[in-house]
């Protein structure tokens, strides 16, 4: 076991890392095990910490023992004591513990532990895995309510468990070899360990071009790096040999007592539902925010929070500047709800020329590269919002969840739902692929449609919207909105926690009637719960997004930035892209947008863009 000494009340490790941390945070966590019989690489495990130390600024610390290695960054949310530490050792039950999350349930969870005979050295929900670990096996996961990645550490038997909520909430990539297996909660964290195939996954490359950059697990862009899936946990043991367990798939369409509810009755579950799910998300010792768009799902929460007696509520918002007519913000909205809450509102406006400036910082703050414009918008929310508090509320998964987006409707009356979604959703077919890509990197790319075709033949879901949904809400969330949140707002230190992703909410949503969410334009039984509760000009209203304009509408300075980078020499030796392809979106940037109204040149430049800034590929 590592040795370590103390500076005032820190214990510092060989790397100049303090030890101690406290409990249920937004951190990063990183690891090495051996299979080989060496000792686990102590400057590898200390690399993975350094490079997303943004994740967890307030402390860090590492755990060496033996074959293992263990490292964490922390972010104080819970417990703000000293009286626990990251990583965490139990040595009367023999487990060793990193962990990135919260567990909302960790109180009601202590006190069944302790009724069982457990004793507890500190007060928050990092202590509370570990003896439900103990007491529960790998099934303790099935009681978790909240968001987390973990690895645990069996120090008798030599077993190593890493397990990831059911959304994928909290992230956890890896690499293995025969003879050793990293993980950490970043990419760019594997890289920086070295020793890892940082080349291009031409499967991977297929699913970002085709699936508007969602690039599903384990796969990454990267070939020596992998993702684990959601709702799954992965025990390995000392040879490294290992099996997945998923331990949360929730079947869509109606159970039991369902078919004979009617539509208030849902409205009512829902609405109990969702109070429990904000209400979850308010556990802290620290003051708790709410991202703040103007659409019906943030602006819900906040009405919601209202509804629980929270006042004083801090809000936020952000907008940028038009292009094209197009307007970059959705203030009026935003400021509607805050007046009728009182809130302690921030508007943030970010002009074009900042916005410029801030582009690289968001594009290494990508764990994957990703194209929605969403990334720098939130990544510059978060800075602002960080300045403030430290966790936050948002609508992330409400869409996904509740049938919000245009491609749900068309799905009831297609012959073919697969044809149907991939028209709607896909930027490319594999023909058009196949042209966009440079000679040596098409091969059809028939992977993601038959993903797709794949996932919607899986029982558990008959009608042809919830089909989609379940795709959506367990696939295409998970690597793209979620993704996005945890990723910006980690950036700066932020948490933030998205109560329409609890779980328990998830499933009722689950077995609602397609049509009762269909309804109204999308989200049709989320709006009949939201008009009891906030005003209504909020909820008829156009649907917004996020706007960005300045990279939809690629001119002056934004198309000189990614032109250079498709341009530069080693653009040119990858060869990803063809070259008529890229003089014709370089000519008319605006003639070539997606079906999801995205750019093209943005995607296809957004790629290159972080892999020059990772140095990798």
């Amino acid at each position: 076991m590592l040795r370590v000494r103390y500076k005032d009340d820190e214990r510092i490790d060989e790397w100049g890392c303090p030890s101690w941390a406290t409990e249920a945070r937004m951190c990063g966590i990183a690891g090495e095990v051996r299979f080989d019989g060496q000792v686990a690489d102590a400057a590898a495990v200390a690399s993975m910490m350094r490079s997303q130390q943004r994740r967890g600024p307030d402390a860090c610390g590492q755990l060496m023992r033996g074959r293992v290695g263990l490292g964490h960054q922390r972010l104080k949310i819970i417990d703000l004591s000293l009286k626990s530490s990251q990583p965490m050792v139990d040595p009367e039950l023999g487990l060793d513990l990193v962990f990135n999350g919260c567990i909302y349930n960790y109180q009601e969870l202590r006190k069944e532990l302790q009724e069982r005979g457990y004793r507890f050295f500190s007060d928050g929900d990092s202590e509370v895995i570990l003896k439900a670990y103990h007491a529960w096996g790998k099934e303790c996961v099935e009681r978790f309510k909240g968001m987390f990645a973990f690895a645990i550490h069996e120090r008798d038997s030599g077993r190593i468990v890493l397990a990831r909520d059911r959304f994928g909430i909290k992230p956890l990539y890896y690499s293995q070899t025969d003879k050793r297996l990293r993980f950490s909660s970043t990419l760019p964290g594997i890289v920086a360990a070295g020793d890892v195939d940082t080349s291009i996954d031409r499967t991977a490359l297929h699913f970002y071009m085709s699936w508007h950059a969602v690039v599903p697990p384990p796969l990454t862009i990267l070939k020596g790096v992998r993702k684990l899936p959601p709702a799954t946990v992965r025990t390995y043991d000392e040879q490294g040999d290992f099996t997945d367990w998923t331990y949360w798939d929730p079947p869509f369409g109606p159970q039991d007592g369902d078919a004979s509810r009617s539509a208030g009755e849902w409205r009512e579950l829902l609405h109990e539902s969702l109070r429990i799910a904000v209400r979850r998300r308010m556990v802290a010792d620290v003051p708790v925010g709410v991202l703040l768009s103007g659409g019906v799902d943030s602006s819900l929460i906040v009405g919601l929070l209202a509804e629980l007696g929270q006042t004083g509520l801090s809000t936020f918002s952000i907008g940028f500047e038009e292009a094209h007519g197009e307007k970059g913000d959705e203030f009026h909205y935003s400021d509607l709800i805050a007046e009728h809450y009182s809130t302690d509102h921030h508007q943030i406006f970010v002009p074009s020329k900042e916005l410029l400036e801030e582009l690289p910082g968001a594009i290494e703050a990508m764990a994957e590269p990703m194209v929605s414009y969403d990334n720098i918008g939130f990544y510059l929310l978060s800075r602002e919002v960080a300045k403030h508090i430290k966790v936050v509320q948002s609508g992330q998964g409400a869409d996904e969840v509740f049938a919000g987006y245009h491609w749900y409707p068309p799905m009831q009356s297609a012959n073919d739902p697969v044809s149907a979604y991939a028209r709607a959703f896909f930027d490319r077919d594999s023909e058009t692929l196949n042209r966009h890509l440079g000679p040596d990197w098409r091969n059809g790319g028939q992977a993601p449609l038959d993903y797709v075709r794949e996932h919607f033949g899986k029982a558990g879901a008959d009608d042809a919207v919830d089909k989609a949904l379940r795709l959506d809400s367990t696939v295409m969330l998970v690597d793209d909105p979620v993704k996005r949140v945890d990723n910006m707002t980690m950036a700066w230190g932020l948490e933030a926690r998205v109560p329409f992703l609890d779980h328990d909410l998830a499933e009722l949503a689950a077995r609602i009637p397609p049509d009762l969410k269909l309804a109204q334009g999308g989200k049709g039984i989320l709006k009949d719960v939201a008009r009891d509760v906030i005003p209504s000009e909020v909820i008829d209203r156009p649907k917004g997004y996020f706007p960005v304009p300045a990279l939809k509408y690629i001119e002056g300075p934004y198309l000189d930035l990614v032109r250079d980078a498709l341009s530069s020499k080693a653009a040119k030796e990858r060869g990803l892209f063809a070259g008529d392809y890229l003089e014709s979106l370089f000519e008319d940037p605006k003639a070539h947008i997606t079906p999801l109204r995205g750019s093209e040149l943005w995607q296809v430049g957004l790629l290159e863009l972080w892999l020059q800034k990772h140095g990798v590929g």
